[in-house]
């Protein structure tokens, strides 16, 4: 068999759901329009460590058109929580998340206590600010840098030695220690927010007693079903979650939050549906962020730059009732060749709430302190930090010693200095200048794994030679309903427009959550399985009606253009007219794929250079990052449109990272001060320069049949410590505590 391609895969195809964002016609979570719905407004903790006293809820249900308030005095109890997470006193190791109305203990400052529900939002909003609360306070502890010394080994640590966040040695303990150069460093990163556009939001409906549809902003329709599955301890087909469109989601959509179970315990209540909608301010303490982190780094090196040891120290938040951890250490592992390799991590518990993967998790945080430490270490050798990589590149993983799938990290440093100019950079900082602005260039590698999930799709054929393709995934922004139709029309050989692909429905076949840049890696086999099972079908079908495809196998024949021939197109029969010669008005398949045994023979990761331009201003300090040049190699890329869109809002986010983005919170009270997007600042057009992005563009088919190895996480991991590194080069300063603001440069 072999299918002409419509030369739709690569090509810059614009979205198929763009018109319905930008005219408003696409319809979020909290959009859904549902008859004798409720609102619902959350109440807040106002301390940050204790017990609720008292709350008085009487001044809340005697105002006007309030039709419930719910906190652990009243509420029905979640029949899964005792049985999920243990009974009050014997909590899983690792913790329990969040039982929302279970009790009367308060964890952390914003933590949701109560829930107004009322029959409209401004009602439900005047309510909820007259409930009245006493509690009996005790001592929090939030201050990071103060409880250090308490940080502990995880628990996952401790029940298995192989772990991630395990104690790891590669070769001798501390061998850097031994090597004739040597650095010292420490990195600081604050706690950062996701702040994507979209508020959280959720609307809870009981259909009836055990049947419940959710329209919840969620970045796994199936996932979530599940869970709540198990909350309510209900069969999981009589769950159903719509996510079809979310308006940005970085990691904080991978989990449910106690206000999701908030407003499904409301609507059981009061019997009808409930919406729940956070505030911005909500945003900062109910559903997670990245957590603070310090690190520290001994790395020893000989004076030919070669590597000889790096030992890789990881201090990060989490909260007091469970336990986060992530993988900031990988990349220490696996990016370069060194013999000695030792990293230790460690938890902090504070009195905060838990935090939750944010875009790169882990590795965008590791790559901040791993990349600036290389840099240091390329400066204290005196010798340019790409050659330095390239003396230090590993021809197969180090830590396992299997070989790549794929990696093109030599081509990325080609590519990505000669379009930033590299040749212009001095070896010596602030040696460039413009007036009074100095002139740096960095740079940085970012690597994340090319994941793959299973995942199954349904494919229908029509009688009119449409595709229509389903399945649960959701499209939480990066274009994956584009990537899926480019997938579908390529292999069915129809033109895009003869090609929907839906998504974001917990009833459509199985996907996982959207994270971890996956999806294509994952939904992009199983399109390829449903279309190679449709044009199965359409041969058999038409070998009972066309005796020039009577016993034809697949390898004899071939699609084009809507049309089967045989391999040397003597006859050639539509689509449409197979359908109709076999009397069927449909052929409608699910198929699925999943990962093979490659994955225990290879190692797989997708791969980015970050090249940087910054001009900081030598009086006042203010720094301009005037060029980001993004390089990835993320094997087969669908859609380069869709695909330089995902990479130009990591560098985005890598931007803010770098120097703008901090969560400060007042010790004294435990409450975050920037609570608002006037305080937290994130990235915006003024700060993002032209951002040249570049893709290697080879495909990897032992990731998966496509090729792809995915992109999302690899746009952001890398991007800080560039803009740091440039600033180095720029200024002589080595700031090593995020975000760097003029202040740090004067």
């Amino acid at each position: 068999m072999s299918t002409k391609s419509n030369k739709v895969i690569g090509e810059p195809m614009n979205r198929v759901d763009g018109k319905l964002k930008v005219t408003g016609a696409a319809t979020y979570s909290a959009e859904y329009k549902l008859a004798n719905i409720a609102y619902a407004v959350l109440v807040s903790s106002t301390i940050t460590k204790g017990t609720i006293k008292n709350i008085d809820t009487k001044a809340a249900e005697n105002a006007p058109g309030v039709i419930a308030v719910i906190s652990h005095v009243n509420s029905i109890k979640v029949p899964g929580y005792q049985e999920q997470h243990g009974e009050p006193g014997q909590p899983k190791p690792a913790g329990r998340p969040l039982r929302v109305f279970y009790d009367n203990k308060v964890y952390f400052n914003g933590q949701p206590i109560a829930v107004v529900v009322a029959g409209t939002f401004e009602r439900a909003r005047y309510a909820a600010s007259l409930v009245k609360v006493q509690y009996d306070k005790e001592t929090p502890q939030t201050a990071f840098e103060e409880n250090m010394n308490k940080a502990i080994v995880p628990e996952q640590a401790k029940q298995n030695p192989k772990a991630a966040v395990a104690d790891y040695t590669r070769g001798t303990p501390d061998g850097y220690a031994s090597a004739p150069v040597k650095i010292e460093t420490e990195y600081f990163q604050p706690t950062e927010f996701h702040n994507p556009m979209e508020l959280q939001s959720i609307i809870a409906h009981w259909e009836t007693d055990d049947r419940l549809t959710l329209y919840d902003k969620v970045q796994g329709t199936q996932p979530t079903q599940q869970n709540f599955a198990r909350e309510w301890q209900i069969p999981v087909e009589n769950i159903k979650v719509i996510s079809t469109f979310v308006g940005g989601a970085f990691g904080n959509g991978l989990r449910n939050w106690p206000h999701e179970t908030a407003a499904i315990i409301a609507a059981k209540m009061v019997n009808r549906p409930v919406k729940l909608m956070l505030t911005r301010e909500q945003m900062f303490y109910m559903v997670g962020y990245r957590p603070r982190t310090w690190q520290k780094i001994n790395m020893g090196a000989t004076q030919d730059g070669k590597l000889v040891g790096i030992t890789h120290s990881v201090v990060g938040q989490t909260s007091s009732y469970e336990q986060f951890t992530e993988g900031t250490l990988q990349q220490t592992r696996t990016l370069y060749e060194c013999p000695n390799i030792s990293t230790r991590y460690r938890l902090l518990p504070l009195h905060v709430s838990t935090p939750t993967p944010m875009r790169g998790p882990g590795e965008a945080t590791g790559a901040w302190a791993l990349e600036c430490a290389i840099d240091e270490m390329a400066h204290a050798l005196n010798i340019d930090p790409i050659e330095f990589r390239l003396r230090n590149y590993p021809e197969k993983d180090p830590d396992n010693g299997k070989p790549w799938s794929s990696n093109y990290i030599r081509d990325c440093y080609k590519m990505g200095a000669e379009a930033i100019g590299w040749k212009n950079r001095k070896q010596q900082p602030g040696m460039l200048r413009d007036g009074d602005w100095q002139i740096g260039y960095g740079m940085a590698i970012g690597m994340f794994g090319a994941n793959r999930q299973a995942a199954k799709v349904r494919g229908k054929l029509y009688g009119d030679g449409t595709v229509l393709m389903q399945c649960a995934v959701t499209d939480i922004g990066p274009g994956t309903g584009t990537a899926m139709t480019q997938i579908a029309a390529d292999n069915m050989s129809l033109p895009v427009e003869k090609v929907t692909f839906q998504w974001g429905n917990s009833d459509f076949p199985e996907m996982g959550n959207q994270g971890g840049s996956s999806t294509v890696n994952s939904v992009g086999p199983a399109v390829v399985a449903a279309c190679n099972s449709i044009k199965q079908k359409l041969l058999e079908m038409a070998g009972r009606n066309k005796q020039e495809f009577a016993n034809a196998k697949m390898e004899e024949v071939m699609f084009e253009e809507g049309k089967l021939f045989p391999k040397d197109k003597s006859t050639s029969i539509a689509y449409e007219d197979i359908l109709k010669g076999g009397g069927a008005r449909d052929i409608d398949v699910i198929e699925g794929a999943r990962p093979g045994s490659e994955r225990q023979q290879y190692a797989m990761y997708a791969f980015s250079m970050h090249f940087a331009e910054v001009h900081v201003h030598a009086v006042t300090g203010q720094t301009k990052v005037a060029k980001v040049v993004a390089c990835a190699d993320a094997g087969r890329i669908i859609n380069k449109k869709t695909a330089g869109n995902q990479m130009i809002g990591g560098v985005s986010g890598g931007i803010g990272m770098a120097l703008e983005e901090e969560a400060v919170i007042d010790d004294r009270f435990g409450r975050y001060i920037t609570k608002d997007l006037a305080d937290y600042h994130v990235a915006v057009h003024a700060d993002v320069p032209k951002v040249e992005v570049l893709f290697v563009d080879k495909p990897d088919l032992l990731v998966d049949p496509i090729g792809s190895k995915g992109l999302g996480e690899i746009a952001i991991i890398g991007v800080a410590p560039a803009i740091a590194n440039a600033i180095f080069n720029a200024t002589g300063k080595r700031i090593r505590e995020l975000p760097i603001t003029p202040d740090k440069l004067i």
